[in-house]
């Protein structure tokens, strides 16, 4: 038997409407875990190189984790996987809210999707039952609305996926929504399930988990959310949940501010996390079996109009507060709303509106190409942008492609500016004084993207002497000196690359350690009463560091740019000082960019090209994916 897991892999083929029930692969189960280890395994080994991201043969594969749904803190977690629309690579994207415990007690892992149904329709699965239904009625709603109707039509106990017309329309940057704000958003989930004409997963599970030892489990459990309850920072950070960084990016000047030409944003107070809780909270809102609610649920008026919304969390205040330069946390919250209805990930959606704004400025783009003169801090031009980004209208075509295929239509003066790694723009931090998260965006495996390694604390904080000393002002302007640009900022790097996505394999949230300090020998102990695989946290970490390996070796094998030339920044970071706030006249050199590069790429064990030896892939229980990656032939190319 495999405690904590339920036990079963469900595959739904929407060509011909074929559903397959499968026992659990063991050996997927112990040389991957679970969760996102799941995801790039399944990925690897189904996906048939070259696939069209956006057609029938991809697949989406979601995934929980081995401590998903169990009586333990934060234990809400499902990992969603495909081929990236967004990038072309590997990507992921993670979901708190109540869907994946659901999964498991209705008997199923793992699901995966493959095919196009032949009209829209809506996955329902209640237990054993598995049917694929024809839902025209809800094409076109909103993703916020649909949940609504599908649960008058279904019953209150069903959890529900949603996609909006962004996912319908596939735009690149849709994401899959559900309980009325949690995301996945990031990678192009949306689409991808748009692609397959699904509207909507809908699920009931009754059933219950097996446990190894359920007494001491149960017991550990217990604790665990006493110890929670009593970590000195929980009565600090839950209140404002992550929306309470804003004053802090800004006052050490990491904030995105004006399509990231800057650092600090001067109306900041105006769209903290103290804003948040004084001008929109109605009440918290959390994730499944969550002792620290991180979910604000609130209510915005503007003269767009008025909206209940969850959030906006800190990811969107920088995207649309910051970066768009929205002037108050009302309008920051409405534009968080018009992109949960519309089904888009806020993060990129700020990033693509804070581009062609400054195209427009700088008369790449006209009036009369965009149709409205779009202007920053303009909610107005915000709601424009969108709806005729979700509708994929005039030039919401151009721009629901992201900012790097943009950037390539309008030419490569907006390339310098477009903000993104691989084709995924970047998220709510600034980097041009802090190395090692600049290394930590980078390498992303799935493009720009801070959950994989989030180390600007330690930038920030002075792990280093010398950026203390540059942050205190003894370090004058212009290109970081060289003892900030270190050895050290990598070991930092691949260590925090190491740590984080272990949770994504377990299916627990990380901000319990992250912002808590919640050990992580805790986590290795729940693991071993839960499934009875005695693995300390540093043998986790190996899984993590498999898992590492394989989903570089998917997106060098899908793509050639997911080699070195595809790990460097964009040219604002390395050409243009900061030109305002408290980093004003820093930045970091591209020279300053490859050495970080090739440091990383020896600690990892990859070529100078970026690619992992055929020796590294061995060496990580990864034989077969050496072959496999041998035989495309980037090792002679």
């Amino acid at each position: 038997m495999l405690y904590g897991y339920a036990g079963q892999l469900l595959r739904i083929d929407l060509n011909n409407g074929a559903v397959d029930k499968a026992p659990l692969n063991p050996g997927m189960v112990e040389r991957f875990i679970g969760g996102r280890g799941f995801v790039a395994s399944l990925l690897f080994d189904e996906i048939t190189p070259g696939t069209n991201p956006l057609g029938p043969d991809n697949i989406l594969v979601m995934a929980t984790g081995p401590l998903t749904g169990h009586f333990l803190p934060a234990s809400g977690k499902i990992h969603f996987g495909t081929k990236s629309p967004a990038t072309g690579g590997y990507a992921d994207s993670n979901m708190g809210g109540h869907f994946g415990p659901a999964l498991k007690y209705a008997g199923y892992d793992a699901m995966v999707i493959t095919g196009r149904a032949a009209r829209p329709s809506i996955l329902v699965i209640a237990d054993a039952s598995v049917e694929i239904r024809p839902a025209p009625q809800y094409w076109g709603l909103g993703s916020l609305v649909v949940e609504k109707e599908i649960k008058a039509d279904l019953g209150d106990d069903f959890q529900i996926l949603t996609i909006g017309p962004a996912g319908e329309k596939q735009v690149r940057y849709a994401c899959i929504s559900h309980d009325f704000g949690r995301q996945a958003g990031r990678t192009g989930m949306g689409a991808v399930l748009g692609s397959k004409n699904i509207k909507a997963v809908a699920v009931r599970g009754t059933g219950g988990l097996p446990v190894y030892d359920k007494k001491a489990a149960f017991a550990a459990g217990e604790a665990a959310y006493q110890t929670i309850f009593g970590m000195p920072g929980f009565t600090g950070w839950t209140p404002e949940g992550t929306a309470g960084i804003t004053d802090w990016t800004n006052e050490v000047g990491v904030f995105p501010t004006r399509n990231f030409s800057t650092s600090h944003a001067d109306h900041y107070k105006e769209i903290n996390g103290k804003a948040v809780i004084e001008r929109l909270k109605i009440t918290d809102k959390a994730c499944y079996a969550c002792p620290t609610p991180c979910g604000k649920y609130g209510h915005t008026t503007t003269r767009a109009g008025s909206a209940y919304v969850e959030g906006p969390e800190y990811e969107t205040i920088a995207l649309f507060g910051g970066n768009c330069l929205l002037p108050t946390i009302e309008e920051v919250a409405y534009a968080n709303y018009l992109c949960d209805e519309l089904g888009l990930d806020t993060i990129s959606a700020g990033a693509v509106i804070s581009w062609t704004i400054e195209c427009f400025e700088k008369g790449l783009l006209t009036e009369e190409r965009i149709g409205y003169p779009v202007r920053f801090g303009d909610l107005t031009s915000v709601q424009y942008l969108l709806q005729k980004i979700a509708g994929r209208e005039g030039i919401g075509d151009l721009l629901a492609e992201g900012v790097q295929r943009a950037s390539a239509v309008v030419g490569p003066d907006s390339a310098a500016f477009a903000i993104h790694i691989k084709g995924l723009e970047w998220t709510g931090y600034e980097c041009r004084n802090a190395p090692a998260m600049m290394l930590a965006y980078m390498t992303a495996d799935v493009g720009a993207h801070h959950n994989r390694a989030w180390v600007l604390g330690h930038d920030i904080a002075g792990s280093w002497t010398s950026v203390h000393d540059l942050i205190s002002g003894e370090g004058g302007v212009g290109d970081l000196p060289e003892a900030v640009v270190s050895r050290e900022c990598v070991d930092y790097v691949i260590e925090s690359q190491r740590i984080r996505p272990t949770f994504d394999l377990l299916g627990t949230c990380r901000l319990q350690l992250m912002e808590l300090g919640f050990e992580v020998e805790n986590y290795a102990n729940l693991f071993r009463l839960i499934t009875g695989r005695p693995l300390s946290w540093a043998q986790l970490l190996e899984v993590s560091d498999r898992v590492w390996q394989l989903t570089r070796a998917f997106s060098i094998r899908e793509l050639p740019g997911f080699t070195r030339a595809g790990d460097y920044p964009p040219a604002r970071f390395y050409t243009e000082p900061i030109p305002s706030g408290p980093n004003k006249g820093r930045f970091l050199s591209k020279e300053k960019i490859d050495r970080l590069l090739d440091w990383y790429y020896e600690a990892r064990g990859w070529t100078p090209n970026g690619i992992p030896t055929k020796e590294t892939l061995e060496r990580h229980g990864l034989p077969d994916v050496a072959l496999k990656l041998e035989s495309t032939g980037v090792y002679t190319a």
